[in-house]
């Protein structure tokens, strides 16, 4: 290990610029903009997650007949999103509902929401020729993540005045988990069992991301993931892959409440597991990719369009090499370098009208209050 990395792991974070950056991806925005210098740890983190999400994403094009695929896929969906929720909680630790706030909420998260969930739809209708209406109640594909941060960033002080915040948001998951009720719209059944990540995320401190980050901890997490791999391959052909979406009650899975509810737990500890490696093996000093953190937005609201293109055009089913293990290889480096490049500033700054819109004329001017008498 290099001296700087060295010192980066033992250099605590800083509690003022951390939670304060510049609101321009969908975990950060609805924060105040300050001139304080961005933390390269987590634009790091932000960066290394989105690879993940986007090989969530693609694998499944080509995991048909392949053991070793399946496990990573597994792997894979346990932490990736639960990570990126976690980092979204914890850069909403300054939110309180203030009115700049509200204001890069909405335009930071609501207007690409919809933006982007009318487009995906039409998208959705060009590729499948099915006549798919305009919801913004049954988000499509990948939006769930915009509206559930919405709905999280927004209960964000609520948490702050609960005696137990993450074990009220464990009450709240359990019982989503086991409520098929709840039905599709703002597809709650996911919104609420990934709420604790969330939860957690905004109850950390930056000396619990110092602690992960000791060399003792990062050579455990080393060792977890090595001994990952090899678990989720033995369990591969087994397991139900729809547990690890979080979009249905154990019910629906088949499953009995109680024997339900101890997979879910054991899944939950599995991910805190995962994440706490994951995060634990995330650099904490600038390098090439830093830069490509403050991007994420672009890259997760557009890899959509890629991916769900290739399917409708049958790229897939036209080349069954792709199918191969050289070919998934092939079919990993094209999705890891396409979601780089929409990750990269020139797309960030073509993209800011929707993702970074001002909107001046849709808001009042705020006014001073009155000075008593």
């Amino acid at each position: 290990m290099s001296s700087a990395t060295q010192h980066s792991t033992r250099a605590p974070l800083s509690e003022e610029r951390t939670p304060e950056h510049a609101p321009t991806t969908p975990e950060q925005a609805g924060t105040t903009r300050t001139p304080t210098a961005r933390d390269p740890y987590f634009d790091n983190a932000k960066y290394l997650a989105i690879l993940l999400v986007v090989m969530g994403h693609v694998w499944p094009t080509v995991i048909e007949g392949s053991r070793a695929t399946r496990g990573l896929y597994m792997l894979v969906y346990t932490f990736h999103m639960p990570v990126f929720i976690l980092i979204s909680g914890y850069l909403s630790r300054s939110y309180t509902g203030r009115p700049d706030q509200l204001k890069r909420l909405l335009t930071g998260v609501a207007v690409p929401y919809v933006v982007f969930e009318v487009a995906y739809t039409l998208f959705t209708r060009w590729g499948t020729g099915a006549p798919r209406p305009i919801s913004l109640l049954h988000p499509t594909y990948l939006m769930w993540f915009l509206i559930a941060l919405f709905a999280w960033r927004l209960t964000s002080p609520f948490w702050r005045v609960v005696r137990w915040p993450v074990a009220t948001s464990l009450v709240i998951a359990g019982l989503a988990s086991v409520t098929p009720a709840i039905g599709g719209a703002l597809d709650l059944t996911r919104v609420l069992q990934l709420l604790p990540y969330f939860v957690i995320g905004l109850c950390m401190k930056p000396e619990h991301f110092a602690l992960l980050r000791r060399r003792p901890v990062r050579i455990a997490s080393a060792a977890v993931f090595a001994a990952a791999v090899p678990f989720f391959y033995w369990q591969a052909p087994a397991f139900y892959l729809n547990w690890f979406y979080r979009s249905r009650s154990v019910q629906e899975l088949n499953a009995g409440v109680v024997w339900g509810l101890l997979l879910v737990g054991v899944l939950f500890l599995g991910t805190l597991v995962l994440m706490a490696a994951f995060l634990s093996l995330v650099p904490g000093t600038r390098r090439w990719f830093t830069v490509l953190g403050s991007g994420t937005i672009c890259g997760y609201v557009l890899h959509g369009f890629l991916i769900r293109g290739a399917d409708y055009l049958d790229l897939f089913e036209d080349h069954p090499w792709l199918t191969t293990a050289p070919g998934r290889v092939v079919v990993t480096l094209v999705a890891m370098t396409a979601i780089t490049l929409l990750c990269t500033p020139p797309v960030r700054k073509a993209l800011k009208w929707v993702t970074e819109p001002d909107m001046p004329w849709a808001f009042r001017k705020e006014t001073a209050p009155a000075k008593p008498a």
